[in-house]
């Protein structure tokens, strides 16, 4: 289900732009150039951006909660008696 909202978001993010140029020469000769951009904007997932947020910042506690556990633990074991 999350894939076909992906890919809908992103077909619809598509942008199309055409640019004609028309130029005379001092001949008289007519040149016509036709260029054709296609961009897409990436969509954002707020979803998905929320769920990145919060697991990296439990991982930060984690991360955190046992860097403390390992210096308490470190300081336990270097006391001087």
């Amino acid at each position: 289900m999350r894939l076909l909202a992906t890919l809908l978001v992103l077909a619809l993010a598509c942008n199309q732009k055409s640019e004609t140029v028309t130029t005379t020469d001092s001949t008289g000769t007519v040149q016509t150039k036709t260029t054709t951009v296609t961009a897409t904007v990436p969509a954002i997932d707020t979803t998905a951006t929320a769920e990145a947020k919060r697991d990296a910042k439990e991982a930060a506690h984690a991360t955190g909660t046992a860097l403390e556990k390992t210096g308490k633990e470190i300081q336990k074991r270097t006391k001087k008696h």
